[in-house]
């Protein structure tokens, strides 16, 4: 393994990845990709619904949240990050939500 590299890309989540990924297609140029977390290696990150296994895991979750704010009655709320290569991704941590034709038809 190469001393230094030409670039260093810090987070490996899905964007870090994917900008190593086409950086490195070019073999003239070197690139590190420095994740904190982990591998993908928990089984629960390869299934949907891992989502219940890996929020609120600290082995795949940075298990941040948000200050208490006071329109919610005080409350903090849970925000998942993924702490693994490939980031909130990797956890399932983002959600599509399909809208209804109908909806789109009213407006």
């Amino acid at each position: 393994m190469d001393s230094q590299w030409d670039l260093v890309i810090v987070g490996a989540g899905t964007a870090g990845c994917i900008l190593a990924l086409r950086l490195s297609e070019n073999p003239a140029v070197s690139v590190c990709l420095i994740e904190a977390g982990g591998p993908r290696l928990a089984p629960w990150l390869h299934v949907p619904v891992g989502y219940f296994k890996t929020v609120g895991n600290p082995r795949t979750d940075w298990m941040y949240a948000t200050e208490p704010e006071g329109e919610l009655d005080y409350r903090s709320i849970l925000w998942p990050r993924g702490k693994v290569m490939g980031g909130s991704g990797s956890i399932n941590g983002l959600v599509y939500v399909r809208g209804q034709a109908s909806d789109y038809d009213a407006w």
